[in-house]
């Protein structure tokens, strides 16, 4: 699991090193990696408006790595497949439980 949680803090990392086109946004990576917990949190104004949210937010809980929230292009799921993480272990939560079975992903 130790290689999963190094491609999870990677691609934080490379996220949050890209600032937001627009308003004063700030990204704020999060690793707790005593509970297993990874996110990337974005915060500030865009003119008037307050941005404040979660962009990525990855949990790995025993063998299983569970995707919360991917607002990327990417995904983040893809990245961890090209590491050689299979796709059984990792978890799309953002799917309905009832939905996942229809993925190549763990249903839970």
């Amino acid at each position: 699991m130790d290689r999963a949680v190094e491609v999870i803090k990677e691609f934080i990392r490379e996220y949050a090193a890209v600032p937001p086109a627009v308003g004063d946004i700030e990204m704020e990576a999060i690793f707790d990696d005593a509970r297993g917990h990874y996110e990337l949190m974005m915060q500030g104004w865009n003119q008037w408006k307050r941005v404040h949210g979660s962009v990525i937010h990855v949990d790995v809980r025993g063998d299983k790595i569970y995707v919360q929230h991917d607002g990327t292009e990417e995904g983040i799921a893809n990245r961890l497949m090209e590491a050689g993480i299979p796709a059984d272990r990792i978890v799309l939560c953002f799917h309905h439980p009832d939905q996942r079975s229809r993925t190549p992903f763990a249903v839970a």
